[in-house]
Order: structure tokens, then C-alpha cells, then sequence
């Protein structure tokens, strides 16, 4: 940039690539001596070389206007300096338009609120995705090892087929319209009822009004909803491990998620006939979740019956170990991590309070699995004579399945008891079902059915105060959220327990007779079980042609 002192004052000019002085006067005559400082391109300099010319020309017939008497000197350079002015305003850019005023603060802070609940939400739902590896190694470490590859490929389509499933009409059966009703009823499906979320209570309209109270966006409810539908279809997949057809439980997982969790969701969680009926509470899916299940993981492990090897022909229970108990430990941990999204999220969200309830329920949630880890590891140790692992880790998971239909309802003392309980539960129960011939290679039905029976009873037992007359107020809106009312052991009496025990025996009713059908329709049209020849050789090499440790030797040494 160049510098001149003229009469005017001090003159800017810019150089231009090719040395050339390049200066952009504004148009008014009388600040022609002033240059403002642009790195011009080449159109642009065109464009005032044209100007300057338009200038030039029009002085000059001003003058000879004069000259020749026809017009006033002064004001024939006033009208050409303003025909270039006009001339340089049509060549300029547009002007870019007005920003938008920024938010007020009183504007901001339901927004921060939604975000806030939001990313709590997704965070929480996304945790509970990653669940799915923590089933696949816990059940694939507790199955053998020619079945391993099998177990795996289960545990990762299942929540594929679950999410097409569910996007398609689960949503809608689930969270559709219909207050005390048996099934949801939106009128449309893949979601596509009207929803103004994250509208709140009395400000809500649209067809899932029993999510109302959330005061998070519509897709936000769907997607977290969603991953505890896929976790529902894959509590199945270790009670039939070694011994399904690869296609008929992937069928099963499907059907699962559309005419079975939707329903008995709706009736819990959707408002439905539990909910409004009975008072009934599952705070985040001790029956809805994983009684579920448990029931449709116990009725296919009976239609299949056991595995070849499991009895002796005498009838005596012969184990058939898992091959890797590392993969069940990391899986067990994977579950743990997992579940302070599943239980803290359900709160869905944490800017009413804080995250101060959120953080109660992650206390009680660790509390109830620390304490079931234990008791779990000595109840075997003392039946079985050995601290077995797989018990260990199974007590884990019960105690985490026990607290959850009670864990924003009751505190840290009664937690403890709840996991202690559910850790002796699952020992006893393992043991029970292999006795009765029901063969399930990892213990689901004994986590999750009975310990999601006994967890959905411990709301009537265990929460601490009546919290039926519970309000959400947002600036979203207000809504009447409600709870169970006081349990058993804090002065309720058995009105809660009663409710409980109506929920846990309707929903299982519900779902032995729709899994039953359904596992039956299959077995009919597609076949259920794979071959005895390819069940002995291992499912790996039978439904999909390879194998998790090709190459390696399995030997055992004594």
C-alpha cells in the first residue's frame, strides 16, 4: 500500500499485481481525493475503469452544454456526479442482509433446558447401545467354543432387525394414543403422528401424549425407546444359544418387536391399562424390559428343549462349560457401564432438578449390583463348594435387573437390600431351572425373568414415600407425572404391591402365550432347531462357514 500528500489531504492507493496504483474513489465529488482500500479483482477494476470513463464523458458535454449557453456550468457537474453515483451503486454488490437479533435470556433458557435434557438423553441411549456388546461377550464367553461365531452374529442383527421392527409399528403400538387402553393407537406409523414435542403437559399436542411429561424432541424419546426394545430381543438370544436356526431367530427378533414388547409396553409405559388402571410403576423396565424377555427367552428354551449332552440318560444335569471367561468378564463389566445409562437415563433429563435424581438412581443402581455381586458369589460358593465365576457375574446382572423397576423410587439402604436379595435369587434359580430340564446356557431367564419379577414386586415393597401426586413444571409446560404410592415397608400397606402383582402376572400371561404362538409359527413354517449332526459339530462351521478360532487347536490338559 502507497501513500500521497495532496491538497485534499493524504491519499490511499493499493498495488495491484501487475504494479498498477489501484484506487476506489466514492462517487460524491466532494470526497473524489479520498481512495478507500480494497484488494480489487479484476472485474472490479473494470467496473471503475468504466465508471471513470462514464465521468470524463459526461464533464465534458457538461461543458460544451455551457459553452454553447444551454445549461448552468455548477449544476451540470452536480447532475453528472449524481448519474455516476447511480451508476456505481448499481455496480456495487448487494448488501448482505440484517442479522437477526441475538436471543434474550428469557428466550435462551428453554432452549438450554431441551439441550441440556437432550444430550442427556442421546448420551444415556447411547450407552445402552453399547450394551449389545456386553450381551455378545457375556453370552458368547459363556457358550462353547464351536457355537461362539454363532452367538456373535445373534447378538449384533438382532437389534438391526429390532430397529426396523420397531421404527415401522412398535413406536406407534407402544406410545400411540389410548389412555387405559391394550395397544397404542396413533393412526400412522414409522412415527409419523403429529407431535409438537418438546412441548410439555398442557402445552403437548399430537398422539404420544404418554411421553408428554419429557420435555425432550419426539426422535429423542423414539431413539432411547428403541435401544431397550433391541435389549428386550436379545435377553432371547442366550436362553436358546447352540442350538437355533440362525433365520428363525432373527424371525422371532423381529416379530418380537412388533406384536409383543409394543403391547405390553403400552400397557406400562404408554399408559395403558396397568398404568392407568392399576397405578402400576416400572421406572425403567424390570417388567417392561426384561420380564419381557425372560418370559419369550423361557418359552423358546422349552419349545427347543435342551442341548445335546446337557442330561445324561439317567437324567442327571452334566455342565457344559463356557469357553472363555474373559469375554463373559469384560462382557459383565461392558453391562455394568451400561446400565447408568439405562436406569439414570430413564429420568429423561436432569435440568429440572439438576441431575439430582439422576444421581440417585446411579448410587442405587451401583449399590444394588455391588451388593448382589457378593451375595450372588457366596451362595455358590457355599452350594457349589467353589466361588464359581459365572455365578459371580450373573449375580451382578441380577442385582442390576433387581433395582431397576425401583431405582428413582427408594434409597441407598433399601437398594443394598434388593441387590443382596437378587444375588441369592439368581444362584437358586440357575440351579432350579437346570433341574426341571430347562436348558439355558447363560442363566437369562434366571436374571432377567425372576430377577425382573422380584424387582417389579420390590416397588411395592421399598419406595419410600408416596409420590403419586408428582408434577413436572417446565417452561415447556406442566405435567402430572405421577409415581407408585408408598410400599409396603414405609407405611402404604400393600395398595402398590397389589398393583405390582396384577402387572407381573398379566404381562406374563401376555407373553408366554404370544411367544409361544410365535415360536411355533416358525418352527412350522422354517424349522426351529438346527440338526443334531450340525448342533455336535458346532453352529459356526453349519450356519456360517467359519469359525471365531480358525487355525487354533482346542486341547485340554488335565
Amino acid at each position: 500500500m502507497a501513500t500521497t500528500q495532496t491538497a485534499a489531504g493524504t491519499r490511499f492507493a493499493i498495488l495491484s499485481s501487475d504494479g498498477g496504483i489501484l484506487m476506489r474513489p466514492t462517487p460524491r465529488l466532494q470526497d473524489f481525493d479520498t481512495a478507500e482500500v480494497f484488494d480489487f479483482s479484476y472485474e472490479e477494476r473494470r467496473s471503475m475503469s468504466l465508471i471513470r470513463t462514464m465521468r470524463t464523458w459526461l464533464h465534458a458535454a457538461a461543458l460544451l452544454a455551457f459553452l454553447g449557453g444551454a445549461f448552468d456550468l455548477p449544476s451540470s457537474f452536480v447532475l453528472a456526479d449524481e448519474a455516476v453515483s447511480a451508476a456505481a451503486d448499481a455496480a456495487a454488490p448487494a448488501a448482505a442482509p440484517a442479522l437477526p437479533p441475538p436471543p434474550t435470556v428469557e428466550e435462551m433458557v428453554p432452549k438450554l433446558w431441551v439441550a441440556a435434557d437432550t444430550v442427556w438423553v442421546l448420551v444415556c441411549g447411547m450407552l445402552v447401545f453399547f450394551m449389545n456388546l456386553g450381551f455378545g461377550c457375556v453370552e458368547s464367553g459363556f457358550a462353547r467354543a464351536k457355537n461362539c461365531v454363532n452367538i456373535l452374529s445373534k447378538n449384533f442383527i438382532v437389534f438391526a432387525a429390532t430397529s426396523i421392527a420397531y421404527w415401522l409399528f412398535g413406536w406407534d403400538l407402544m406410545f400411540g394414543s389410548g389412555d387405559g387402553a391394550w395397544i397404542g393407537n396413533s393412526g400412522t406409523w414409522m412415527a409419523l403422528g403429529a407431535d409438537n414435542s418438546p412441548a410439555v403437559g398442557d402445552k403437548y399436542q399430537g398422539v404420544y401424549g404418554a411421553l408428554s411429561w419429557a420435555s425432550v424432541p419426539l426422535w429423542t424419546k423414539f431413539f432411547f425407546q428403541l435401544v431397550f426394545a433391541g435389549t428386550a430381543a436379545t435377553i432371547v438370544s442366550g436362553a436358546v444359544a447352540e442350538r437355533i436356526k440362525y433365520h428363525a431367530f432373527i424371525i422371532f427378533s423381529f416379530l418380537m418387536a412388533l406384536v409383543i414388547y409394543p403391547v405390553t409396553g403400552h400397557w406400562v409405559w404408554g399408559f395403558g391399562y396397568l398404568a392407568k388402571e392399576w397405578n402400576f410403576w416400572d421406572f425403567a423396565g424390570c417388567t417392561a424390559v426384561h420380564s419381557v424377555g425372560g418370559w419369550a427367552a423361557l418359552t423358546g428354551a422349552i419349545i427347543l428343549g435342551p442341548r445335546i449332552g446337557k442330561y445324561s440318560s439317567t437324567g442327571k444335569v452334566q455342565a457344559l462349560p463356557g469357553h472363555n471367561m474373559t469375554a463373559a468378564f469384560i462382557g459383565c463389566l461392558v453391562l455394568w457401564f451400561g446400565w447408568f445409562g439405562f436406569n439414570p437415563g430413564s429420568t429423561f433429563g436432569v435440568a429440572a432438578d439438576g441431575g439430582a435424581l439422576a444421581s440417585q438412581v446411579a448410587v442405587n443402581t451401583n449399590t444394588a449390583a455391588a451388593a448382589a455381586t457378593l451375595t450372588a458369589t457366596l451362595t455358590a460358593w457355599l452350594l457349589l463348594g467353589k466361588p464359581d465365576i459365572g455365578m459371580t457375574l450373573n449375580g451382578c446382572l441380577a442385582g442390576l435387573v433387581g433395582i431397576t423397576a425401583s431405582a428413582a423410587f427408594t434409597n441407598i439402604q433399601c437398594s443394598a437390600i434388593i441387590g443382596a436379595i437378587a444375588g441369592v435369587l439368581v444362584v437358586l434359580s440357575v440351579l432350579f431351572f437346570d433341574r426341571i430340564k430347562v436348558d439355558d446356557p447363560v442363566g437369562a431367564t434366571s436374571v432377567h425373568l425372576v430377577c425382573g419379577i422380584f424387582g417389579t414386586l420390590c416397588v411395592g415393597l421399598f419406595t419410600t414415600s408416596d409420590l403419586s401426586t408428582t408434577v413436572a413444571n417446565t417452561p415447556m409446560g406442566a405435567a402430572a407425572v405421577g409415581g407408585p404410592y408408598a410400599g409396603l415397608f414405609f407405611g402404604g400397606g400393600t395398595k402398590q404391591l397389589v398393583a405390582q402383582l396384577v402387572g407381573v402376572i398379566a404381562v406374563g400371561a401376555y407373553v408366554l402365550v404370544a411367544s409361544s404362538i410365535c415360536w411355533l409359527i416358525i418352527k412350522a413354517v422354517v424349522g426351529l432347531r438346527v440338526s443334531p449332526q450340525e448342533e455336535i459339530e458346532g453352529l459356526d462351521i453349519g450356519e456360517h462357514g467359519n469359525e471365531a478360532y480358525h487355525g487354533f487347536v482346542m486341547v485340554r490338559t488335565e
